[in-house]
């Protein structure tokens, strides 16, 4: 019985610690849904104040202005921390005690001025007052990021958990950068400032379901079945109206579908002129590629000749550099037959060594002289050069010694 009662108290025990998890798991589940509806509606609320804001002015009388306030209202209280007495007792406390600390760092800001306000006196009704001065002055999304980066204020004032303390914060601040394309226009003593009641979110303009084809047919059915009844209570007279539209949400319609039309048919101009200026670019840039490529063309052929004339030239240079040897070759062989000589001819034959050397230097080494030193290069040249040896072209020394008139007495 011992055993018995110990296993059914351990067991109660695990059981317990195994509720408590799930409790746990719960309540985080249910704050990560609260959050998320709260950031999913506030987008929402956000766009359908924009569209509104394109037919009409926004003020305290727009439903769109009241549930997107009501929106903001509930996401900046989500979780906010109680203050505490002296008693030990926490009273509860408005999102503004948090936004008159977090925000005074902006410049400019219009805190002082919501305190001042002499017909605002709850801390709620100057919260809601500050929502609407800061959409009207079109700092609102300044505001919540400047509170948002004072992490230590924030961690003072609100829970673990909440949403201005999660990542969703940063996709508030952006959301709210949208508002400030939108004119406000708000009456400061009206009845929305009243912080006598919380504020009620309307969710059903966000809710969108779509039945399928057989509930859409049995709802059929049943209308027609209610119809044709004999009760006065469920005439067509009666189920009629609510499936009518007003008119004046069918005027806002049609004027939505033609200001959509207008801003397609402004794209669609944009769009056939930036198309007509890229093929006006690429036509020009075709052509442009046409006229590189036959300068390429044109270099090409250029180069190619001048590599021709080249290699001609580095030809003749050389055939010249090898009539430059056999000259070399010739020379050594004059000079050593001359040295066997007499004195007489042997100075003949250093001036027409140093003639021939005369003449080889005097030569030019540019192709614009080739012809001339080839004249003066080739084996013909040099013989008829060796024949000047005879006496009857060139006077010998010996002979000018000889003469009548230089004979001495």
């Amino acid at each position: 019985m011992a055993s018995r009662s110990l296993g059914g108290l351990s067991g109660s025990r695990g059981g317990g610690g195994g509720g408590g998890g799930g409790k746990k798991s719960l309540s985080a589940r249910n704050a990560a849904v609260e959050r998320r509806n709260l950031i999913t509606v506030c987008r929402f609320s956000v766009k359908t104040l924009i569209d509104r804001s394109c037919f009409e002015t926004i003020d305290d009388s727009s439903p769109e202005f009241n549930n997107f306030a009501a929106i903001l209202e509930q996401i900046l209280s989500h979780r906010l921390k109680g203050q505490v007495t002296w008693f030990g007792y926490e009273s509860p406390r408005s999102f503004w005690d948090y936004i008159r600390v977090a925000c005074r760092k902006v410049s400019q800001n219009c805190i002082c001025s919501i305190e001042n306000m002499e017909n605002v006196s709850s801390s709620r009704a100057k919260g809601r007052a500050w929502i609407r001065v800061a959409l009207m002055e079109k700092h609102l999304s300044e505001y919540i990021s400047t509170a948002l980066r004072d992490f230590k204020t924030t961690r003072r004032f609100y829970e673990d958990g909440a949403i201005v303390l999660g990542e969703e914060a940063n996709m508030l601040a952006g959301m709210l950068l949208g508002l400030n394309a939108i004119d406000f226009s708000f009456c400061l003593k009206g009845e929305g400032l009243d912080g006598n009641f919380p504020a009620v979110i309307d969710y059903t303009p966000y809710l969108k379901f779509t039945q399928s084809s057989d509930s859409i047919s049995s709802d059929e059915e049943e209308l027609r079945t209610l119809g044709s009844s004999g009760s006065e209570s469920s005439t067509p007279e009666n189920v009629g109206p609510p499936f009518i539209m007003d008119e004046n949400s069918w005027f806002n319609k049609c004027k939505r579908v033609k200001q959509k039309y207008q801003l397609t048919l402004e794209q669609k101009g944009y769009l056939e002129e930036l198309l007509r200026l890229r093929e006006n670019q690429l036509s020009e840039s075709v052509s442009q590629n046409k006229i590189l490529l036959q300068r390429i063309e044109d270099s090409d052929l250029a180069h190619k000749l001048e590599k021709e004339q080249l290699e001609y030239i580095i030809v003749e240079l050389q055939d010249q550099l090898k009539s430059y040897q056999s000259l070399d070759q010739l020379s050594a062989e004059v000079s050593l037959s001359q040295t066997s000589l007499d004195p007489g001819q042997s100075q003949e034959g250093d001036g027409k060594q140093d003639t021939l050397n005369l003449i080889s230097e005097g030569k030019e080494d540019t192709p614009s002289l080739l012809g001339l030193c080839g004249s003066l290069t080739s084996v013909a040249s040099y013989k008829s050069l060796t024949s000047l040896k005879s006496n009857d072209y060139l006077a010998s020394p010996t002979t000018e010694m000889t003469s009548p008139g230089l004979t001495p007495s």
